[in-house]
């Protein structure tokens, strides 16, 4: 196998160093450009190397079952059920898992871990970071992105054992649009999940951040926390609102980015943006909603052995809202997860949807099948129809999931 690669074109300095599962199919590995350098792994049938890009040239890279679109840049590490549009790079001793999604030209330092991480275009992650279950916008071009500091981390699981933490560095609706004020996490600090962040957010280096941050363009300092200690009681959960807001509009973000895909992203489809990497761009897409409403059902459905956590610790000055929110978020936890399901086929309003699709298809017949061109391109009003129609699917599945939950709204 290493030596057909070798014949159509593929260059591979050290063949007998480099592995090659059985399932890989060769036809997805591109003979233009395409580099594997010394002691790489490379397994699975919908693995897809594409042209121009560049496997393990600072150290050892093993791919599993992951789409790489055209110059792109692995350059060390464990990279597995994961997609990577043109230009996106990463450093050496990296891990990156399932449900992760870079888009075009976002970069990661060394030693970076994902999970079910999106990074919409140019967003730039230093070394020595764990940037799990959440997803990052924001910025114009790659001179002005969107950038998290060395030794950050995304805090994604609780003391109650649970991850109901994604959190939304910008959002969506307005992120695709490539018009957005850059947001900053300074290094050596850190975000606790679920945690919603708007553009413009800088956020100093060495903070813990625990807040959502909705007013633009507003920069936050760190503040020594205070110190002491006090009991922790598993599974009490003394309030509910904030974290299923924030899962409910991370969950609509991330259908809203899925149908971005099938109306908007689909119509680049062509030489630099083949169909198998597309297929892996939506499969993905689909990896990751499934996870969070899987994670979302969980936390649900311990609510109601919170509630009796909650009435023997509190016992006086009990809140009755809180106890009505826990038992109807627990009870309806199988209708919501059906009701998230249905929702992710939700293509918004069809009149705003189709505008804008002609929108862009003209677009693309002015500039080609090149989306980040197509994209910096929109005026500020095609932005603005394109973010309403996005936003429109956001708010339409928060309200009818909140319909289902009505303590909760």
């Amino acid at each position: 196998m290493i030596e057909q690669l070798i014949r159509k074109g593929v260059k591979i300095p050290k063949p007998d160093s480099v592995e090659i599962g059985a399932d890989v199919d060769i036809d997805r590995i591109s003979g233009n450009g395409v580099v594997i350098h010394a002691g790489c792994k490379i397994f699975g049938a919908s693995t897809l190397i594409w042209d121009n890009s560049h496997i393990g040239y600072e150290a050892p890279v093993t791919i599993d079952n992951c789409q790489i679109g055209p110059d792109v840049q692995l350059k060390g590490g464990f990279f597995q059920k994961a997609v990577f549009l043109e230009k996106a790079s990463v450093g050496s001793g990296a891990h990156v898992r399932e449900g992760t999604i870079l888009e075009e030209q976002a970069y990661a330092a060394h030693t970076v871990g994902l999970k079910h991480t999106i990074l919409l275009p140019f967003v730039t992650l230093g070394s020595l970071i764990n940037f799990c279950d959440c997803l990052m916008a924001g910025g114009t071009n790659r001179k002005n992105h969107s950038e998290v500091g060395s030794s950050y981390i995304h805090f994604n699981y609780t003391p109650n054992q649970d991850k109901a933490t994604p959190s939304l560095i910008g959002d969506v609706p307005q992120g695709v649009m490539l018009n957005q004020h850059p947001i900053f996490l300074g290094g050596q600090g850190g975000l606790v999940g679920p945690c919603r962040l708007t553009y413009g957010t800088i956020i100093a280096a060495g903070a813990i951040h625990r807040k959502d941050q909705l007013k633009p363009d507003r920069m936050i300092l760190g503040r020594a926390g205070k110190g002491g200690e006090m009991t922790f009681f598993k599974g009490l959960y003394r309030g509910l609102k904030r974290t299923v807001k924030n899962n409910l509009i991370y969950i609509g973000n991330l259908m809203a980015l899925r149908q971005w895909c099938l109306q908007v992203r689909s119509q680049f489809i062509g030489e630099r943006f083949p169909d198998a990497l597309f297929k892996g761009l939506m499969n993905n897409l689909d990896l990751a909603i499934d996870e969070r409403i899987g994670r979302f059902k969980h936390f649900s459905q311990k609510m109601r052995e919170s509630a009796e956590i909650y009435k023997k610790i509190v016992k006086e000055n009990q809140s009755s809202l809180l106890l009505n929110q826990k038992d109807e978020l627990c009870g309806r936890s199988n209708e919501l997860e059906q009701c998230l399901h249905r929702l992710k086929t939700f293509e918004g309003d069809r009149e705003i949807k189709d505008n804008f699709s002609g929108i862009i298809a003209s677009k693309i017949k002015k500039y080609g099948l090149n989306y980040i061109m197509v994209m910096q391109e929109l005026d500020f009003r095609e932005a603005e129809i394109g973010s309403g129609w996005l936003q429109g699917i956001v708010d339409y599945m928060v309200e009818q999931s909140l319909d289902m939950i009505p303590s909760l709204k």
